[in-house]
């Protein structure tokens, strides 16, 4: 039975008609349709729940002094969710983004089908809850699971596959923030996704649909409102650069701290309760001392971005011990700002689920603003307007955690219309990526890949050779012989064999050495010598050894320093695996790149 058979019936009978009837990229353009509808669906429905249970919580809180519960919801949230990963999901659905990169990179654009649902649920509960997280990455991970397991139910090939997954992360941003360009840059910047025309329209497609069902849904409110109250003037370049630089070193503190804290929740990942009250103990501590850490913290982001007076900025303390301690705004600010890597990095540490996305907008106005107010306070320059540079914080930041200064300048610019700042905000940006990149080559997505070789990139060469699979090219088609066996023997392995080399290996299948064939030729026609060599007294070490889990990058690095034509693979136990042929990986190399290239 082949595998098409396993399918449904009508499935089957779809698809047969798909292909009389409807072109490949018409059909991907109808998948690209598709992809954006359900993913606004998908961030229309998270956000709704996230809503609703932060209105049953908290609805009732009192503004004017502190609240206990502040202590207890975090806790619960992130037990709920814990529970549910563990028992119902049963897989790890932590770093939604780190997974599409890896899916595209390492498992042929395959994500699995619970990671269409699973994450809009774990981490409704978690935020709902109080967790320091956001749910952009959550979306965006369910977006791409769409577009994956579509894929994957109509057998599309993986370069179609890997457009699928950027169309549902394209359209999970665009739907989330009404942003359909700002979609469109931050699958090019951050999922590495290759703008060709083959992929350029479905992703546009993707994004604009995703927009529009979320205007549908819920109208013209938009997430974060803004009115722009003094025009950008050239004597505020000055200002600008040094907030981008500002930026740039707040997102340095961010990363670094942030895999700080996920080092220290790793050492726990054998003991589940222990990283509970770890997690929850700082996470509601902090929350119960900041209440404006509670959640994705938008309604802060709100309140400084449309203030006016003080009496409006003054309302972040509201809930809190510092209410009607006006002085001490610069030091709540200062502390929220520090304190918000924290309290993420326990929400997701304790067992909790969302995204670095939603805190890195937050920690970047609350940085604008308290630079701007910094500024103002010593007279150092030009008056600036906090609000303006609020906005201009969250562009820098995000610019820096993400390294994608289009994606900070658009999405800033289209969620709050702020499009009179369009300078401002690529100064900022390129300021604060041009900062960070000193640091960290690489943005909090992409570096647990890099350093594992598994990161796609927009550089051809190196994109090929990840997207390579290591497993796929191996000969596991190979004569071994045992070191006692005798150059007769070896003969009648020869003649069988493919390769040019024979490996010599132990009863449990460990390499000792290999057996060069051109080397042998003087004695291995001569009959009299049949008895009087034997495989270890003609084998040699190999030119290099490989491992089953190295990178492309460096199997091509080993075959060039080396010069061979052959090369073994061992497991972990030095067990030989198979053979790497350079002839073959080249050919396989040379038709991924042409594949890349047609477009």
């Amino acid at each position: 039975m082949t595998d098409k058979d396993l399918r449904p019936t009508w499935l089957v009978r779809l698809h047969d008609w798909r292909v009389q009837h409807v072109s490949d990229k018409m059909f991907l353009l109808i998948l690209a349709f598709l992809v954006g509808l359900l993913s606004a669906v998908a961030a229309y429905v998270l956000h709704g729940l996230i809503n609703v249970i932060v209105d049953l919580l908290t609805g009732r809180f009192q503004t004017d002094s502190y609240n206990w519960l502040y202590l207890v919801y975090p806790v619960i949230g992130i037990y709920l969710t814990s529970l549910f990963v563990r028992y119902i999901v049963k897989d790890n659905i932590s770093h939604g983004i780190t997974r599409i990169l890896y899916a595209i990179s390492s498992n042929r654009s395959r994500l699995k089908a619970h990671n269409t649902w699973s994450s809009v649920i774990a981490s409704a509960i978690t935020i709902g809850f109080g967790g320091s997280v956001g749910a952009e990455a959550p979306i965006v991970l369910t977006g791409s699971a769409i577009g994956s397991n579509l894929g994957k139910l109509f057998r599309l090939d993986n370069k179609t596959l890997m457009t699928l997954v950027g169309c549902g992360a394209a359209g999970a941003i665009a739907g989330i923030f009404k942003a359909p360009i700002a979609g469109l840059v931050f699958t090019l910047e951050v999922l590495m996704i290759d703008l060709t025309m083959a992929s350029l329209l479905p992703i546009l497609v993707s994004c604009v649909t995703a927009t529009c069902f979320t205007y549908i849904f819920s109208g013209n409110a938009v997430l974060f409102s803004f009115h722009l109250d003094s025009d950008w003037t050239v004597e505020r370049v000055p200002a600008c650069i040094l907030l981008g630089i500002a930026c740039g070193l707040v997102s340095l503190y961010f990363i670094r701290t942030m895999n700080a804290c996920e080092d220290m929740f790793a050492r726990f990942k054998d003991k589940p309760y222990v990283k509970l009250a770890l997690g929850g103990l700082i996470l509601s501590t902090l929350i119960f001392i900041f209440p404006s850490l509670y959640g994705e913290g938008y309604h802060s982001i709100n309140l400084l971005l449309n203030g006016r007076t003080e009496a409006d900025w003054n309302q972040l303390l509201d809930g809190s011990m510092f209410y009607g301690h006006s002085e001490y705004l610069l030091l709540y600010i200062g502390l929220v700002l520090l304190t918000k890597v924290f309290a993420t990095s326990a929400t997701n540490g304790g067992g909790g689920c969302g995204g670095t996305f939603a805190p890195s907008l937050f920690i970047g106005c609350f940085t604008g603003f308290f630079f701007s107010r910094l500024w103002n306070i010593h007279q150092i320059g030009v008056y600036v307007p906090e609000k303006n540079f609020s906005l201009l914080g969250m562009a820098g930041v995000m610019s820096g955690v993400m390294h994608a200064p289009l994606t900070g300048i658009f999405l800033i610019a289209e969620i709050t219309s702020g499009y009179n700042l369009f300078m401002p905000l690529m100064i900022v940006s390129v300021a604060s990526y041009l900062t960070i990149i000193i640091f960290e080559p690489h943005s909090i997505y992409g570096m647990r890949l890099a350093k594992q070789g598994r990161l796609v990139t927009h550089h051809t060469d190196h994109a090929v050779l990840t997207l390579m699979n290591l497993d796929s090219v191996i000969d596991r088609d190979f004569q071994a012989v045992d070191p006692d066996m005798e150059l007769g023997q070896m003969v009648h392995k020869i003649s069988r064999s493919q390769g040019a080399v024979l490996p010599v290996t132990d009863a449990a299948g460990t390499l000792l050495g290999e057996v060069n064939i051109q080397r042998i030729r003087h004695v291995m026609f001569r009959t009299e010598l049949y008895h009087h060599f034997m495989a270890s007294q003609l084998m040699m070490e190999p030119a290099a050894v490989l491992s089953d889990d190295t990178p492309m990058t460096q199997v091509m690095k080993t075959f060039e320093r080396t010069q061979a034509d052959w090369l073994p693979v061992l497991d972990a136990n030095r067990h030989l695996k198979g053979y790497i042929s350079r002839k073959r990986m080249y050919d396989m190399y040379r038709k991924m790149v042409h594949d890349m290239s047609q477009d």
